[in-house]
């Protein structure tokens, strides 16, 4: 039996496998979920790679309190190489539970996918890897390492920590960071570029306290009114991002994203535009946008004819590589002060920074992978860039410059991950264990 067919007769274990993982809601927030529920998600996934082999497996502590699993499964030949395999165990909090259509933490199935908070984003990916090792039994040429965190999704840094502190630990020769997708349903790709991210909160003053707007308005300044004119000029008609010093002409050479495509995965409403004057792959994935995540001000129910004395807003700027974080946070906060009006106060908070990167596409890894692809989906892979950050990836490059870092996963556009609804196509489940399963023979067999 080839190893197609050996994944295909997996496929009920596979699901079963993400019933359970789904069902544990590890949300790695204590104010919304117990933390013993994220200490079960990792027990699981301890126990479930035992199963396929894996030795010295443990549950090691990190600087943010959340628990990392750690095993390894070494061959025999020492000339082998080590594959270090990566994923997560924790998900997003459900969100809005009356947006679902289904149970957030039951798999479902509908319209031929599976539904559940974490069945793409990443517990399908622990999925992925689980039915790969299955199918390949003793089957597989290189040592193998493992690490599976618990606290990604809420960016508080414990494995980006704990990857120097225990750097030959995990040395490997390629990492498999399975936390991306595929570019659409069956359309192999590998990410190979992630935008870095500056968030900040820009708050403006403008008076003592909220003054009656019939007798004051014309006269006092509205701080609200001047943190719209401040916002208004990060973006310009057409919807490029202009923060003056951040290039925001650049373009991307890999696989193209068609337009109409990126409308329908969007969920654009009839008659909206699409921003920017490039190509939707350049705007996404390499130019800087600036995105208004949230604004402090009186909601319309329950507000009063008064001038507001104080606002605030929360940014996010998305930074490709080639630019620096640390001067587009100078080139943000800078833009936000010279742009407030009437002589407001204003602050400019730095919340978080983090780096893009670029992967090395060169090697021997990717090679292997690259024909992996084409025989398990039948057709070649393609590069992608992502617009999310994955701070881990560059934390890798840092402590090991000679390792092949490879982003693939089960998370195709659809997915809705970190929403209402999320889900994952069995069909990428399938495809990408057998994707993994011949990188891990053919790499091994260099």
């Amino acid at each position: 039996m080839d190893l197609r067919d050996r994944i295909a007769g997996l496929m009920g274990q596979a699901r079963a496998d993400l019933a359970e993982i789904v069902s544990i809601p590890s949300v790695a927030d204590p104010r919304q979920f117990p933390p013993q529920e994220c200490a079960r998600a990792a027990q699981w996934v301890l126990d479930r790679f035992a199963q396929v082999g894996f030795t010295d497996l443990r549950l090691a502590e990190t600087a943010d309190g959340s628990r990392a699993v750690y095993g390894a499964r070494p061959v025999p030949d020492p000339a082998a190489p080590t594959v270090l395999l990566y994923a997560h165990y924790d998900v997003q909090p459900p969100l809005d539970d009356e947006a679902w259509h289904t149970p957030p933490f039951t798999l479902t199935e509908a319209a031929g996918r599976w539904y559940g908070r974490g069945a793409a984003d990443c517990k399908g990916n622990i999925v992925m890897h689980l039915t790969a090792l299955r199918a390949l039994g003793d089957e597989c040429p290189v040592n193998l390492k493992l690490i599976v965190e618990g606290s990604e999704e809420q960016g508080t840094g414990g494995l980006e920590d704990f990857v120097p502190r225990n750097a030959d630990l995990l040395r490997a020769d390629a990492i498999l960071v399975c936390d991306t997708g595929n570019a659409a349903v069956g359309v192999p790709a590998a990410t190979v570029s992630l935008r870095g991210m500056v968030n900040v909160v820009v708050g403006v003053e403008a008076l003592g306290s909220e003054v009656h707007s019939g007798m004051f308005g014309g006269a006092a300044p509205d701080a609200l009114a001047a943190l719209v004119q401040m916002l208004a000029t990060l973006r310009d008609r057409a919807g490029n991002t202009t923060v003056s010093g951040l290039d925001n002409t650049q373009t991307w050479h890999g696989e193209d994203y068609p337009a109409d495509r990126f409308r329908a995965d969007a969920g654009l409403l009839d008659g909206v535009y699409l921003l920017g004057d490039g190509t939707v792959s350049d705007m996404i994935w390499a130019r800087p946008v600036v995105t208004v995540l949230g604004i402090d001000c009186p909601p319309v129910i329950g507000s009063a004819a008064a001038i507001q004395p104080h606002a605030r807003a929360r940014l996010n700027l998305r930074v490709p590589p080639g630019l620096d974080p640390d001067k587009a946070y100078d080139a943000l906060a800078g833009q936000l002060r010279a742009m407030a009006p009437w002589g407001v106060h204003v602050t400019v908070e730095r919340e978080a920074v983090g780096h893009p990167f670029r992967a090395r596409t060169g090697g021997p890894a990717y090679a292997a992978l690259a024909s992996a692809m084409r025989d398990a989906f039948g057709r070649p892979m393609t590069a992608l860039g992502q617009g999310g950050s994955i701070p881990l990836c560059n934390v890798f490059a840092d402590t090991y410059p000679q390792a092949e870092i490879i982003l693939i996963g089960v998370e195709d556009p659809v997915c809705r991950m970190h929403a209402p609804n999320e889900s994952v196509h069995p069909d990428e489940i399938a495809g990408m264990a057998l994707a993994e399963a011949l990188f891990l023979q053919r790499y091994g067999a260099r």
